[in-house]
C-alpha cells in the first residue's frame, strides 16, 4: 500500500490547480539527499502526473543555472538548473518559475526536479517513477489512474 490517495489524472483540472503536500518529499541523487522537505507544493492538470516544488531552502544540493528557458501559459516563464549532486553534476535537472503568474505566484522561490534525470524521488513512502517521454516533469505514483501525457503521440491533446 502506498499511503497515497487513489487519484484519476482525467479529474484533474485545466487550468491547473496549486496545492500543498502534506507528505514528506525526498529526492535522492550519487548517494547524497538533494533536497528534503515538508513544505513541498504540487500542481495538478488534466492527463499530467502531478510536478512537485520544494522550497529552495529545502534544497540541499548545490544548483548552477543552466542554458535556456521554456514558457508555460499557466506558470509564465521557466529556467533551468544543473545539479550538482555527490562528485557530479546532473544537467538540467531542475527547474523553476523565478516570477510565476498570479494564479501561480506560490511557485516564486520553489525548484521542482525531473525524476527520470535524479536517482530517487519520494512522496511519503512512495517511489516515483518519471512521467512518460522526455518533455513533461511530473512524478508518477502508484495511486495515480488514468492516461497520463507524456508517451508517444500524446504531448498535444
Amino acid at each position: 500500500m502506498t499511503g497515497l490517495l487513489r487519484e484519476d489524472v482525467q479529474s484533474y483540472p485545466r487550468p491547473p490547480a496549486l496545492e500543498p503536500v502534506p507528505q514528506r518529499i525526498i529526492v535522492r541523487h550519487a548517494g547524497t539527499v538533494v533536497a528534503d522537505t515538508i513544505a513541498a507544493l504540487r500542481v495538478l492538470e488534466t492527463h499530467h502526473a502531478p510536478s512537485y516544488y520544494l522550497p529552495r531552502s529545502d534544497v540541499l544540493a548545490g544548483l548552477l543555472a543552466a542554458a535556456g528557458s521554456s514558457f508555460c501559459e499557466w506558470k509564465g516563464h521557466a529556467r533551468y538548473f544543473d545539479v550538482i549532486a555527490g562528485d557530479g553534476i546532473v544537467p538540467r535537472a531542475a527547474w523553476s518559475y523565478d516570477r510565476p503568474t498570479a494564479r501561480f505566484a506560490g511557485l516564486a522561490g520553489y525548484i521542482a526536479f525531473y525524476a527520470g534525470l535524479i536517482d530517487e524521488a519520494w512522496v511519503g513512502d512512495t517511489r516515483v517513477i518519471p512521467q512518460p517521454g522526455d518533455f513533461y516533469g511530473g512524478w508518477v505514483t502508484a495511486n495515480l489512474v488514468g492516461r497520463i501525457k507524456g508517451a508517444p503521440g500524446t504531448n498535444h491533446w
